[in-house]
């Protein structure tokens, strides 16, 4: 399904509303100035509020399982605003979807 391509501006939070930071790898290609999300990149969470419950269990990560079926930077998918996606603990335990806003909404991918 088409959706808007995401970049390092990109917001990504946990399902508990923790912001993440996308660390984009697509640097030769740039959508409004920003280097793009590749299937292969991560997002870094912090400030879960599931680090106050008993046992803790915030989530930490945020990595895709599906990127774009179309296009692709260097052989790597790149990531789009309906991307599959885990946000997970540091026992890689699933947490669920995390929220996607591109910072972008002109340049849509497949």
């Amino acid at each position: 399904m088409p959706g808007a391509i995401l970049t390092a501006a990109g917001m990504v939070n946990c399902p508990h509303a923790a912001p993440g930071i996308l660390a984009a790898s697509g640097a030769r290609v740039l959508v409004a100035g920003q280097p793009v999300a590749l299937l292969s990149d991560m997002a870094t969470v912090a400030g879960c509020p599931l680090a106050s419950v008993t046992p803790p269990t915030p989530c930490v990560t945020v990595g895709w399982m599906q990127g774009s079926t179309r296009v692709a930077v260097a052989g790597q998918p790149v990531l789009l605003q309906d991307s599959v996606a885990l946000a997970k603990t540091a026992a890689q335990a699933p947490q669920g979807p995390p929220l996607v806003v591109p910072a972008q909404t002109r340049v849509i991918g497949g």
